[in-house]
């Protein structure tokens, strides 16, 4: 069996705590653009861009 030195499993579990906390962050900005644009769509002409002035 290889033994792992303590350094490369610290940082190996960094970074594999990094990437969950990006993959959340990406869904939380995801879910924020989704209700953004459902509230534009709800504004009186944010359906259709053209018909602004």
């Amino acid at each position: 069996m290889t033994v792992i030195p303590k350094e490369y499993l610290l940082l190996f579990n960094a970074v594999t705590d990094a990437e969950q906390t990006l993959a959340q962050l990406r869904e939380t900005l995801l879910q924020a653009q989704r209700q953004a644009e459902e509230l534009f769509l709800e504004e009186p002409g944010g359906e259709d861009p053209s018909s602004e002035p």
